[in-house]
């Protein structure tokens, strides 16, 4: 059973990443597929996803799940708060009776350097690259971070769930760790600026394989 990574934050409120190595027949034992898709791995990382749901909370009612105008999954009566992330072979959930959610996991790849322009704002770019991008010793530091802080605007994202962000504007994260090196896990100070102005705490942990990165809040 690859479970690659849980973590019970509290009582109430549970994550977990899986590393797919089942095939398709492994999961649909356990949850339906609930929406039709053709790509193979796409709906294997789906199902993966669902899995972990009730792997989290074995009384998830995966079969109420809908999905809103915006994309966003969630349950009617809200009796869960949940999140959930693919990337590559891996998929992650987040999942709560309490807290609001959102949570992301990411491969490092250099394609988020090439856009880094897209989702930071203009005062996180000068962070990140006066201080590591004139440094080649630090490359792969400065590809993390940029991956960490892409993570956690996902996961803002996810867990503001009503779609239309400006990623770069109304998401504002504090890069982690010093110039030359980066924590295995920690947290990152964000900042929501869209409809009211709210501060997040980002919790992180750097595995060698992917980032993940989580967010959680009480409901409004």
């Amino acid at each position: 059973m690859p479970l690659f990574f849980q973590h019970n934050i509290n009582a109430s409120t549970k994550l977990g990443v899986w590393h797919i190595a089942e095939p398709e027949d492994f999961f649909l034992a356990q949850v339906p597929l609930q929406q039709e898709i053709s790509h193979p791995h796409k709906r294997l990382q789906h199902l993966a996803g669902r899995y972990l749901l009730r792997f989290l909370f074995p009384e998830f009612p995966h079969e109420l799940i809908e999905i809103a105008s915006t994309k966003k999954p969630f349950l009617p009566d809200e009796a869960f708060h949940f999140s959930i992330s693919h990337c590559g072979d891996y998929a992650a959930a987040i999942v709560s009776r309490s807290y609001r959610v959102g949570i992301d996991i990411e491969i490092p790849t250099l394609k988020v350097a090439r856009v880094r322009h897209k989702f930071l704002h203009t005062e996180e770019l000068s962070i990140m690259e006066n201080e590591n991008g004139v440094l080649p010793a630090t490359e792969s530091v400065f590809l993390r971070k940029l991956t960490l802080l892409w993570s956690a605007k996902e996961a803002v994202f996810k867990w503001y769930g009503n779609g239309e962000v400006d990623f770069s504007d109304q998401i504002r994260i504090q890069p982690p760790g010093n110039t030359l090196s980066i924590p295995g896990k920690g947290n990152m100070n964000g900042m929501f600026l869209k409809e009211q102005r709210l501060s997040l705490v980002l919790p992180f942990v750097n595995f060698k394989e992917i980032c993940l990165v989580w967010v959680m809040t009480l409901p409004v």
